[in-house]
């Protein structure tokens, strides 16, 4: 605990951070807000978005450009500042990747295991396609898009229920998250990868969809050819 902490009361709320900054000569202004803005991504276990950003500095500071001048100054480290799912997140650079899976088994970025060919399918769809629902999941396929399929790529917040569809009955739609989108290195759902992208990810193999092998596991689980509807919770 720090000296200020210390003499401060129980419910004494902190300082106001001083955002101008209007005592320190420009050069040193903009070099204290550039150093803001690198310690809160730094600091940020997930993308900080501009809003965020926008609180340590002034209100006049252009953070497109000190963001600019961030990133260059990392221009030479094994790390750099990216722009993904919305927000801005130090990541190491790819050249390192043998070198960290050398060091740890695995490289940045391979935290989460590999999908099964039958849920990268799904997702890849729900991807593209979203919003969209299971029976429309299903009809893609020609074969039932079960709940537990659906329930593993909640699980791992790669998917949400999204806007009910105008159908009968009013079925859940799926979308993907901003997980999805940090996993895959992406800002915006506008820069979805190709195919061979995917592969590099491990999350698809276009062998096997040239070849036309649809997995099986689709169906697995519980499926019984209707779809979500009103009355019943998204898996």
């Amino acid at each position: 605990m720090s000296e200020a902490s210390a003499r401060r009361k129980p419910n004494e709320q902190p300082a106001l951070l001083d955002t101008e900054l209007e005592h320190l000569p420009a050069e040193l202004r903009w070099r204290e807000w550039m150093g803001r803005v690198e310690a809160v991504v730094f600091a940020a276990s997930e993308p900080v978005p501009r809003e965020v950003l926008a609180r340590v500095v002034g209100k006049n500071c252009n953070l497109e450009l000190i963001i600019d001048d961030v990133r260059a100054e990392l221009a030479g480290r094994p790390y750099e500042l990216v722009s993904v799912a919305g927000g801005w997140q130090h990541r190491t650079r790819k050249v390192f990747g043998d070198a960290i899976r050398a060091a740890f088994g695995k490289a940045a970025g391979e935290e989460t295991k590999e999908l099964p060919q039958a849920e990268a399918l799904v997702l890849m769809c729900i991807a593209y396609f979203q919003p969209i629902t299971r029976g429309e999941l299903s009809s893609f396929f020609g074969k039932e898009v079960s709940r537990d399929l659906i329930g593993v790529l909640r699980a791992q917040d790669l998917i949400a229920s999204g806007p009910r569809s105008p159908q009968p009955g009013a079925p859940y739609t799926y979308v993907t998250t901003k997980t999805f989108l940090s996993q895959l290195g992406l800002d915006t759902l506008r820069q979805l990868p190709d195919f061979e992208a995917l592969e590099d990810a491990g999350l698809l193999s276009k062998e096997k969809l040239l070849a036309g092998d649809i997995p099986a596991g689709l169906a697995s689980g519980e499926g019984d050819g209707e779809d979500d509807v009103v009355g019943e919770q998204a898996p």
